[in-house]
């Protein structure tokens, strides 16, 4: 038996059949557990709770509903539907198959056209994808793909992703939290210009960027089994995961390495990496009224790490944190010109986005009413042992200069700059497959 607030009961079937416990009981707590007293807690348990566990023990061992699997599909060549656009947009949107906007029917014509570019066998299996322990394959990547409005040379970087999401540094299983994570794919090296991918102003939002986003969210939906409002607890819901790509002629003019590079490829390869992030907005102008100010913009990169991440969560979970610095080509060449590498903007955000340990310790026990302190954390090994210091001190609010990277890319004619942050998962990037 497992106890499970309502929210997460879905969840706590999926991730059972998952770890191989298909017929787990699950006992659900009522209301929401985190704003009741230690009496309604005790209240609920002892009322409602224990008889739950008692008849779940006792009732006959059943197969839970831990499958998002498409039906009864004997084959995966099966044709789900015939109909017209508007009857087969219905079909999948009742089914939970989209992510609620018109999409363009995967048929078995348009599935194979897009196979021809996945350089893979059609069934193998890329990876078995938590929470709905389903298999990934080059036929379901192209299925999404196409109803996403991907174009077919796109397939290759949509497997790597996939092959990237499958990792355990990942971490997808838990991107189901209500603390909103999406996720959002970094491209790099010469498929970059060869995809057309954008990486200056609006580069989120135009070229094949959007269709990218929006069938890794699809992936993410169907195969995955992440769905808003069932599986995919977000409080206030998501925007749709989107993709970046970095302006390495930006990078080449100011002598940066790009990211890519910088994580130990080739500067010729081409390689996506998977990240999450809870927050996307409020892009920083660091500009002074007088001169370009490497400090002014280095205060600000501060300002936002410390207002974007979560100190009760960011010091909780230490190296399972990450935050990618977006900088636009202006802003890193005047940080450039003043002698700043990419590692040197890391680490002096790392060591000035700091919060004093009494502040730490504050944030750290209003999450839970209880704690741990920088203290405990420390003597669990979660934060380094210099962590654990007087109260008026100060501490970074990251384990390591290391969970930071920076990208170059946006406006090229803007002083803009952006901290994504994000616990639970971590960056991994894949290499994506030259093209034949």
């Amino acid at each position: 038996m497992a106890i499970v607030a309502k929210t997460f009961v879905r969840t706590a079937s999926l991730v059972a059949s998952w770890a191989g416990v298909p017929d787990l009981g699950i006992a659900e707590y009522p209301g929401a557990i985190q704003l009741h007293t230690e009496a309604e807690i005790r209240d609920n348990l002892e009322r409602v709770v224990f008889d739950r566990i008692m008849e779940g023990l006792a009732s006959p061992v059943r197969r839970n509903a831990g499958s998002l699997a498409a039906g009864n599909i004997k084959n995966s060549e099966e044709a789900v539907f015939s109909g017209t656009f508007e009857e087969v947009n219905d079909f999948f949107f009742q089914k939970g198959w989209t992510d609620g906007m018109a999409i363009a029917p995967p048929t078995r014509e348009r599935v194979n056209e897009y196979l021809n570019y996945a350089r893979r066998s059609p069934d193998e299996t890329i990876a078995i994808l938590p929470q709905a322990n389903l298999r990934a394959t080059p036929r379901n990547i192209a299925a999404n793909a196409i109803m996403a409005g991907c174009r077919p040379e796109f397939m290759p970087l949509l497997i790597a992703a996939v092959e990237a999401m499958r990792e355990p540094d990942f971490n997808l299983m838990n991107l189901g939290s209500t603390g909103c994570k999406t996720p959002w794919l970094l491209v790099n090296g010469p498929v970059v210009k060869q995809l057309g991918i954008e990486y200056g102003v609006g580069l989120r939002s135009r070229g094949p960027n959007p269709a990218i986003g929006r069938a890794l969210g699809l992936i993410l939906n169907n195969v995955a089994g992440f769905r808003s409002g069932d599986t995919w607890m977000g409080t206030w819901g998501y925007y749709l995961p989107f993709v970046l790509a970095e302006n390495e002629d930006a990078c080449d003019e100011i002598g940066w390495q790009p990211y890519h590079v910088e994580h130990g490829f080739a500067r010729d390869a081409s390689t996506v990496t998977a990240r999450t992030t809870v927050y996307w907005g409020g892009q920083g102008t660091p500009r002074t009224p007088l001169a370009p100010s490497p400090a002014a913009i280095l205060k600000v990169a501060c300002r936002h790490q410390q207002r974007n991440t979560l100190t009760e969560l960011s010091l909780r979970w230490g190296p399972q944190n990450n935050a990618a610095v977006l900088i636009t080509p202006p802003t890193a060449k005047v940080l450039a010109s003043a002698g700043y590498s990419k590692r040197d903007v890391a680490e002096y955000v790392w060591a000035n986005a700091r919060i004093t340990v009494g502040e730490a310790n504050g944030f750290l026990q209003a999450f839970t009413g209880v704690g741990p302190t920088i203290h405990d954390l420390v003597e669990d090994g979660r934060l380094p042992r210099w962590f654990d210091t007087g109260l008026d001190e100060t501490i970074p609010m990251l384990a390591s200069p290391d969970l930071i990277d920076v990208v170059v890319c946006g406006d090229e004619h803007r002083d803009k700059l952006m901290s994504l942050w994000c616990n639970y998962n971590r960056a991994v990037t894949k290499a994506i497959p030259a093209a034949n």
